[in-house]
C-alpha cells in the first residue's frame, strides 16, 4: 500500500480508484502553503496536485520517497520539472482529455463578449429594458468573420472545428505549419503572427506558456489589431500583458476581451472588473463534470502505473 497526498479536492472517481492505497487529502478553502505541502508529503510516495499547487525545490526535497508528481491539469508550469527530473521523480499531466471542454468555453467567451451576453443579463436583473428596438443592444456576430488562433495544438484545432460550424474563416499561427489534411479538414490557413493579428476579427490564444510566449500579447501587438476585434484568452494568463490590455481597452484600441485566465492569478487586475467591454471567468476552461472526471482518471492512472513499476501514460 503506497502513501499518496492529494493537495486539493478532486472528483470522487479519483478517490475510488485509489481506495487500495493510503490517501491524505488537503481540504482547505485556500490554496495549500508551501510549508504545509512540504510537511504533508514528507513520507509520501506520490503527489497528485492541481495546477494551482506550486511544487518547488523545497517541496521536492522534503519528500525522499516521492516517485511521481501527477499534475491535475494540462499545464505543468507550477512544477519545477527540471529539478524533479534530477531527483528521478516522474512528472505527468492530463492533456487532451479536457480539449473539448476548453474549446467549448472559448467559443462561449466569443459569443459572450461579441453579443454582450453578461452585460444583457445584468441589465435584465437591474433596471430592465423597454422592449425590442432595431438599434437596441447591438453586438457583433461570428458568421463570416475571421478567427485567428494563436497555437494550433489539440485545443486550437478543436476551437477551429467548432468555429467552422459558425461559418468562420480560420487563420492560425504557431512554430510550424500543420499537415495539409488538417488544414483542409478545418478550412484553416497558416499565416505569420503579424498577418493573423492584423486580419482577424477574433484572436483566440491557445499557445503553451513558456519564455517565448510570456507577454506575447502587448500594447504594440494589440494596436495592430482591428479596432472592432476581440481578444480571447483561455490559455495561460501571463501570455497577455494585462496592464497593456487594460490601457488598450480603455482607449478603444479593440472592441473587447474575454479572459478565463489572468496574469497574476488568482488575483485579477482591478481595472478589468470595471470595464463593460470585458468578460471574465474564473479559470473554468475544462470545468465540466465530464472533463474533470476524465482528468482524475488519467492522473490516478499515471500514479498507479509508476507505483507498479511502469512509466506514466502522459509524462511531461
Amino acid at each position: 500500500m503506497a502513501k499518496i497526498f492529494i493537495s486539493g479536492e478532486i472528483p470522487e472517481i479519483g478517490y475510488q480508484l485509489l481506495k487500495d492505497h493510503e490517501i491524505d487529502v488537503y481540504y482547505g478553502e485556500k490554496l495549500i502553503t508551501e510549508e504545509e505541502l512540504a510537511e504533508r508529503i514528507a513520507d509520501k510516495d506520490a503527489l497528485l496536485c492541481p495546477l494551482s499547487t506550486p511544487v518547488t525545490r523545497k517541496v521536492i526535497d522534503s519528500a525522499p520517497n516521492l516517485k511521481i508528481i501527477a499534475n491535475f491539469g494540462a499545464g505543468f508550469n507550477n512544477i519545477d520539472v527540471q529539478y524533479a527530473k534530477e531527483k528521478n521523480i516522474f512528472v505527468s499531466n492530463t492533456p487532451d482529455v479536457s480539449t473539448d471542454a476548453t474549446a467549448e468555453l472559448s467559443i462561449g467567451l466569443m459569443l459572450a463578449i461579441s453579443r454582450r451576453i453578461p452585460e444583457g443579463d445584468q441589465l435584465c436583473r437591474t433596471e430592465g429594458f423597454n422592449g425590442w428596438a432595431p438599434l437596441f443592444f447591438l453586438g457583433r456576430g461570428l458568421s463570416e468573420k475571421t478567427l485567428g488562433i494563436i497555437g494550433f495544438g489539440s485545443i486550437g484545432q478543436a476551437v477551429a472545428r467548432k468555429a467552422k460550424a459558425f461559418g468562420m474563416k480560420i487563420l492560425y499561427t504557431g512554430p510550424r505549419r500543420k499537415d495539409e489534411t488538417i488544414e483542409k479538414e478545418l478550412n484553416a490557413s497558416f499565416v505569420s503572427f503579424e498577418e493573423l493579428i492584423q486580419q482577424s476579427d477574433y484572436v483566440s490564444v491557445h499557445s503553451p506558456y513558456n519564455k517565448e510566449t510570456h507577454h506575447l500579447i502587448t500594447l504594440d501587438v494589440i494596436q495592430k489589431m482591428k479596432k472592432d476585434a476581440f481578444l480571447i484568452n483561455a490559455s495561460r494568463g501571463p501570455v497577455v500583458h494585462e496592464e497593456d490590455l487594460v490601457k488598450a481597452l480603455k482607449e478603444g484600441q479593440i472592441a473587447g476581451a474575454a479572459l478565463d485566465v489572468f496574469e497574476f492569478e488568482p488575483k485579477i487586475t482591478e481595472e478589468l472588473k470595471t470595464l463593460k467591454n470585458v468578460v471574465l471567468t474564473p479559470h473554468i476552461g475544462n470545468a465540466t463534470i465530464e472533463a474533470r472526471d476524465a482528468m482524475a482518471k488519467l492522473a490516478v492512472k499515471n500514479i498507479t502505473n509508476v507505483l507498479s513499476g511502469d512509466n506514466p501514460i502522459t509524462p511531461v
